[in-house]
């Protein structure tokens, strides 16, 4: 009767993010009720391993008990502190200075947001005024990646390169720019590394010409795995790539690590695995595991100086009310103190464990390609592996195929076009990861004996 109840007022009242509102009002709200580790169940009593972690973010595993007291003594002890007029608290000063102990390079000032979406607006910000700080105003133009996420705020939702983000809302703006996305799979000139890196070298350099030359373009932002656009894994050196063309141009290099921070690839940056020290980096997520909101841009020593002697004794006008929070720094020390106590050593041997068992799904007869890394993966399916023919849009893969992994136990993320992701925490063992592998192939199962997929296959 509670779970009915609930399901009503939901439709009623509350609005669900990037969500068919009328679809929404017509299925109704699946309620859940507790987690524990890498499963959660829902009002029905059902449990189900989560593979997605929440929405990519619970990394260190639901019912940590170490991070709940550190929240609750935290509220206790001052549930709040402003970061302005110089005032401050211990746990967001002692989180900055262990992150930035972690961070690549000289990536050593870290601006503490609520989130991925404002963390990416930040940096908008902060490009801008460093390149009024060095008198150069007129670099004003940002490029990013097709099929890149970089949140679904009024800025962010133009930099982000998804058509279902800009359909209504009059983005992007004359501002925002992209290339095509690396994406090995689909790529035109094939899979091979060396060709992939400098086809997209190739139409950066026609991008940045097309805008009026490097004395144009203010930066240019990239995920080192693109999550939301299907978890597109770009090619070993990719990244490194980009990142010294930006340099050679005088272009700031903006990584977005909202989704693959933390443990997520393995280390705790994935610029860190790539080889690289961007200008900056956008963190959220597995900041603090999803259990509070906080976001985090580093900024490098040449941005964060820059910034700062332009500024001189004038203030740099830009401030969230609950930036530097301290019950949200109070998690994150205690999720980073899980990280460093062995949950990055166990994401890493699980991750292995995960790729592997996705591989051995690529025999199954809609399988077209496996990616990923670590504990950050995707299958796409197709309905023919020569031609590499996405699932027919009149199948509603992404409805059907996630019905049936939650009927099957299993919470994963189904894209529009075919493709499932996965992210689990990183607390899984051997069996979970195991049972994610198996539930896939009955889904898979299932899918294949669809008539409208049937009809089209290879």
């Amino acid at each position: 009767m509670l779970s009915n109840s609930l399901v009503e007022l939901d439709r009623r009242h509350l609005i669900h993010p990037v969500a068919s509102w009328r679809g929404h009002e017509a299925a109704g709200v699946r309620v859940l009720t507790s987690g524990q580790g890498a499963t959660v169940r829902d009002a029905s009593g059902k449990e189900l391993i989560d593979g997605f972690a929440g929405l990519w973010c619970v990394n260190a595993g639901y019912g940590q008990e170490s991070v709940v007291e550190a929240a609750m003594k935290q509220m206790r002890e001052l549930p709040y502190a402003t970061g302005y007029f110089s005032l401050g608290s211990e746990p967001a000063i002692r989180l900055a200075a262990r992150l930035a102990d972690h961070a690549p390079g000289d990536l050593n000032h870290v601006y503490f947001t609520l989130g991925g979406s404002d963390a990416v607006d930040s940096t908008v910000r902060f490009v801008r005024y460093y390149w009024h700080a060095r008198g150069l105003p007129q670099k004003d133009l940002f490029v990013t990646l097709e099929y890149g996420y970089h949140g679904s705020s009024t800025a962010g939702a133009g930099l982000t390169a998804i058509p279902a983000f800009h359909a209504g809302f009059g983005v992007p703006y004359d501002w925002q720019h992209k290339i095509p996305s690396p994406y090995p799979y689909r790529n035109p000139v094939g899979d091979d590394a060396a060709a992939i890196i400098e086809h997209s070298k190739a139409q950066f350099l026609a991008k940045i010409e097309e805008l009026g030359g490097p004395e144009r373009v203010a930066a240019f932002y990239a995920e080192p795995i693109q999550g939301s656009g299907g978890v597109i894994v770009p090619p070993k050196g990719w990244m490194k790539a980009m990142r010294d063309l930006c340099t050679e141009y005088d272009i700031l290099f903006v990584v977005d690590e909202v989704i693959t921070a933390f443990g997520r690839t393995g280390p705790m940056f994935a610029s860190s695995e790539d080889g690289i020290v961007p200008d900056m980096i956008t963190t959220a997520k597995g900041l603090t595991s999803g259990y509070v909101p906080m976001g985090a841009v580093f900024l490098s020593e040449k941005v964060y100086q820059t910034i700062a002697d332009g500024a001189g004794k004038a203030v740099v006008g830009h401030g969230y009310t609950y930036s530097a929070h301290p019950v949200s720094a109070a998690v994150g020390l205690a999720v980073l103190d899980l990280y460093e106590g062995g949950l990055l050593d166990n994401g890493r041997l699980m991750g292995e464990r995960l790729q592997a068992g996705l591989q051995s799904l690529k025999d199954h007869p809609l399988v077209g390609d496996v990616r990923g890394r670590g504990m950050l993966a995707a299958i796409e399916l197709t309905t023919d592996k020569a031609k590499k023919t996405p699932l027919p849009a009149a199948s509603l893969p992404s409805t059907r195929i996630f019905e049936r992994a939650w009927d099957a136990g299993l919470v994963i993320r189904a894209f529009a076009w075919g493709v499932i992701g996965y992210a689990p925490p990183l607390c899984c063992t051997e069996a979970e990861i195991d049972a994610i592998i198996e539930r896939t192939r009955h889904v898979l199962d299932l899918t294949l004996e669809d008539a409208d997929v049937r009809a089209q296959l290879g």
